[in-house]
């Protein structure tokens, strides 16, 4: 299963397939007892994109054999002892795709010429992705974090290893200095290398960057004045040949400070467009802000969701879950929608936005 939602992995399953992709999406369950009911939950759903398939007209055999097939290999692929909160499968003429994402997700399944990406969209803006760079003088590692763990991003350069002739790791531990090995001109060419692929990385997937190691180490970054001198230090070494639940662990505090710097300066931001008249809230008025781009910034509460029927008129009309005609995830069109239109998107806590009913936006005009 898939869990590293990349600007461009999204921007490459919203391209366009042949007739029928299908969209399958279920709910999952982390924990007991709520987790016992997925496996049944996920073959039925699957079972019922079979079901439209077949009743398709425009879906000629040999493609809904191909299909179908493919949506057999994506069940068997789904691992969900390590469930999240949502599962998305995708399945298009000669290829399949599985999701795990740490946002709930309707029960859905749609055939259409695109796969129902708008999910996948919202999940990542909530997730928050973020960068750890793990330093130590003979090693560096890079750890992509989202909102419960952190993995080991093993491409491109990281992770960086000082080559043998220029890292004597027995001198060193005779030596146990640890300060004077990062004022070694060697240890100080590894680490620039290091700061400079760093921000290779940033430029082609910006993420906050949080970076780890003795504080001889990071101050040796602040001295340089590339990528890692305007990350969030954490004096914490040993990192770099950590495992990721230790890299967890130690950056979490900070992380959750972080996020909540995030979520006060949102609200001041939305305070003063109050004052500029530039503020809306609610999904009618947001809806309506972001199908015309006027969204500069949206801000939304983590776990706010609403039910909608859109009839054609002015307003949307709140609806029930499964009502027809009803817009499950109109939350998540909305996000969707604003990063389309170059928007920038905020999760807070819920009960951050008080009386603003869950989302409120900064408008550009």
């Amino acid at each position: 299963m898939e869990h590293a939602l990349s600007p461009a992995a999204l921007s490459e399953l919203r391209h366009p397939r042949p007739y029928p992709a299908v969209s399958v999406l279920t709910p999952t369950h982390r924990r007991e007892p709520d987790n016992a009911q997925d496996p049944v939950r996920l073959r039925n759903v699957v079972a019922e994109a079979k079901r439209q398939l077949e009743a398709d007209p425009a879906v000629t055999r040999e493609r809904r054999t191909d299909v179908v097939r493919h949506l057999d290999r994506a069940l068997a692929e789904v691992d969900l002892t390590h469930a999240e909160d949502g599962l998305v499968i995708f399945a298009a003429p000669g290829e399949h795709q599985v999701w795990s994402l740490a946002r709930s997700v309707p029960e859905r399944v749609v055939l259409s010429d695109t796969f129902l990406t708008r999910n996948l969209v919202s999940a990542r803006a909530a997730e928050r992705p973020f960068w750890v760079l793990s330093l130590a003088v003979h090693r560096v590692t890079l750890w992509s974090g989202g909102t419960d763990r952190v993995t080991e991003a093993t491409d491109g350069a990281f992770p960086l290893v000082r080559s043998a002739e220029n890292f004597d790791a027995e001198r060193q531990e005779r030596i146990g200095d640890l300060p004077s090995a990062f004022r070694d001109e060697d240890t100080k060419h590894f680490l620039r290398e290091a700061d400079t692929a760093m921000a290779a990385v940033l430029r082609a997937r910006p993420r906050p960057l949080y970076v780890t190691g003795e504080q001889a180490a990071l101050s040796l970054l602040t001295e340089f004045g590339g990528a890692g001198a305007h990350a969030v230090h954490v004096p914490h070494g040993g990192l770099a040949d950590g495992t990721p639940d230790a890299v967890w662990q130690a950056v979490r505090p900070v992380v959750a400070a972080e996020a909540r710097r995030a979520a006060a300066d949102a609200v001041r931001e939305l305070e003063s467009a109050r004052g500029r008249k530039a503020y809306a809230a609610g999904v009618d008025e947001l809806w309506r802000g972001a199908r015309e781009g006027r969204v500069r910034l949206l801000v939304v509460e983590e776990n706010y969701r609403v039910t909608v029927r859109d009839d054609a008129g002015e307003h949307l009309i709140p609806a029930e879950s499964g009502d027809l005609d009803a817009r499950e995830d109109i939350v998540d069109e909305i996000v969707e929608q604003c990063l389309d239109t170059g928007a920038e998107v905020r999760f807070v806590p819920d009960g951050t936005l008080g009386d603003a009913s869950g989302v409120a936006g900064v408008l550009r005009y």
